[in-house]
């Protein structure tokens, strides 16, 4: 079919994502289901498990309509098939008559088997060690090629661009309106001085979305179930977001997750003057898109404290948090 006619027959949005639309996409892909299923906890993609006749259950990603292209989906899937040749612990989705990407009614769709765990604590330092070994051999695979059609880190994409859009869409209240301006001008110019100071480094290809909530731990060790945001950037972009609390605090789990990642792979230390840089970056790109999504009826159910006056009061005041620790001198390690 031309893209351009299968582009005119996709879904927009997510009404039309009905239960009876999601059983008979398993179905489709010739998956027998018990009409059982429950929705996860999603809310870019929609994903659901789903019973099967025969037992046990499996898992659909629904894409959200209009946000990745086909390319970009494959370059997703192929990673995570690159990654489990390499026996590395990810979900990858199922190849179904040697197809990974299905659509039905207009939606596009991927089927996974459903794996389990729990969320890390993190709390150890075997358990940062265990996290550092299994983000460097994720590096190690995304080093050998790069991405030609998904997201790179960068300061434009994530933070003048959400910057406009709040502006511009009137999601920040009129009283902030010059405070926050004056703000984002300094944090950018500090950002882009971080980026500065820390010189050239190798965009790889990343998980992209590594915090613990997208980590799922079992007796045999951390596993992702999901490679969605995945992109290309420095390799520190997988290793900040695991860090918390005081400066001593993320110096000492800074150190843990590294002892574990240089078993398999070297850190360029000049990257760790992008720490707080892309903390900042993220924390901007965070309330645009929660801004961008308001829309679908699930956000507001879901983040109900969004867009008050308090909500941006606070954001204002974690941004001048974050333009103060860019002053401060890199983690040492």
């Amino acid at each position: 079919m031309p893209i351009e006619s299968r582009c005119d027959q996709l879904k927009h949005d997510y009404t039309d994502l009905i239960p009876e639309v999601i059983l008979s996409a398993f179905e489709s892909v010739g998956y027998e289901t018990s009409g059982r299923m429950l929705a996860l906890n999603s809310y870019e993609n929609r994903v659901y498990r789903c019973e099967l006749e025969a037992g046990g259950a499996m898992v659909a990603k629904f894409y959200r309509p209009d946000r990745w292209s086909d390319e970009a989906i494959a370059e997703e899937h192929q990673f995570a098939f690159e990654l489990l040749e390499q026996e590395i612990p990810v979900v990858a989705p199922l190849r179904i008559d040697g197809e990974s990407l299905f659509e039905h009614q207009g939606y596009r769709f991927s089927v996974y088997p459903l794996r389990g765990g729990r969320w890390p604590d993190l709390e150890t330092r075997e358990d940062l060690n265990w996290m550092g070994r299994f983000i460097a051999r994720i590096h190690n695979v995304g080093r050998t090629a790069g991405f030609k059609h998904r997201h790179r880190i960068e300061i434009n994409r994530m933070g003048n661009e959400p910057a406009a859009y709040l502006q511009a869409n009137g999601f920040i209240p009129s009283h902030l309106e010059v405070a926050y301006q004056t703000l984002v001008d300094d944090l950018l110019k500090a950002i882009q001085s971080a980026f500065d100071r820390c010189g050239e480094y190798k965009n790889i290809r990343l998980h992209g979305d590594c915090h613990r909530s997208n980590v799922l731990w079992t007796d045999d060790g951390p596993h992702f179930v999901d490679l969605d945001d995945c992109c290309n950037g420095p390799a520190i972009q997988d290793l900040w977001m695991l860090l918390s609390g005081e400066r001593q605090e993320m110096t000492e789990q800074l150190c843990d997750l590294l002892e574990g990642y240089e078993e398999f792979a070297s850190l360029e230390l000049n990257e760790l003057h992008l720490i707080e840089a892309l903390r900042s970056l993220r924390m901007m790109h965070y309330a645009a898109w929660l801004a961008k999504r308001w829309h679908d009826p699930a956000f507001p159910l879901a983040f109900p404290w969004f867009n008050s006056n308090q909500y941006w009061e606070e954001h204002v005041l974690e941004l001048r948090e974050q333009l103060s620790r860019l002053d401060e001198p890199v983690l040492v390690v």
